[in-house]
């Protein structure tokens, strides 16, 4: 398990820039987040929560919840998009990822407020997703969604996503991409964070 700083990882967030001009932000999720981020998730809609944790969930559990506003542990990432809506920073998305160092193979999943659904959040998160992926060394990206999500699979086709079948359940859908881009190309919070790291480690 690796130890994380909450103020260094304030230091590291990404703008994102939608196709109607307005920003949101990715930042990791904080301990703090907690309560939002469980107001986040009750209120998408049934089928937006089902097909985000590929099952009927009304609310995230107190474990899974504090796994969520822990960055770090286990190797699982989460990070939020916020928006500042009528003056107020309102949660708008979430992703939660993680690296299979034996493979290169970066895992995530993500959700869109339902009413902000359509307007460029999911094609910017996941752009934000495959910087994060490169800056870890991923070769390759992957999910998995349900067949019946057609939401997910039109924004992943846009986005250059290849469709797979899923090896275990036939009701999956399997979704990944290439990874081509190299450190220095990469302009995300993560890739920065990931070098401050790696210096601080070599100089141990």
């Amino acid at each position: 398990m690796r130890a994380f700083r909450l103020d260094d990882l304030r230091q590291h967030s990404d703008r994102l820039t939608l196709r109607n001009g307005r920003t949101a932000t990715v930042r990791f999720v904080e301990p703090g987040d907690a309560q939002g981020l469980q107001a986040y998730f009750r209120s998408l809609s049934v089928r937006s929560r089902y097909n985000r944790f590929l099952g009927a969930m009304s609310e995230l559990s107190e474990s899974e919840l504090d796994h969520f506003v822990h960055v770090g542990e286990r190797d699982r990432f989460s990070v939020v998009v916020v928006m500042t809506i009528d003056g107020i920073e309102s949660i708008v998305g979430e992703a939660r990822y993680g690296l299979e160092s034996s493979t290169a193979r970066f895992e995530f999943g993500i959700s869109i407020d339902d009413s902000l659904q359509g307007q460029g959040i999911g094609s910017a998160l996941l752009r934000n997703l495959e910087c994060r992926a490169a800056a870890l060394g991923a070769t390759k990206m992957f999910a998995d969604t349900l067949r019946s999500n057609d939401v997910m699979m039109g924004v992943a086709r846009k986005s250059g996503f290849a469709f797979t079948r899923h090896p275990d359940d036939w009701k999956l859908v399997r979704f990944e991409k290439e990874i081509d881009a190299v450190p220095q190309e990469i302009p995300c919070a993560s890739w920065r964070l990931v070098a401050q790291q790696n210096a601080a480690h070599a100089m141990i």
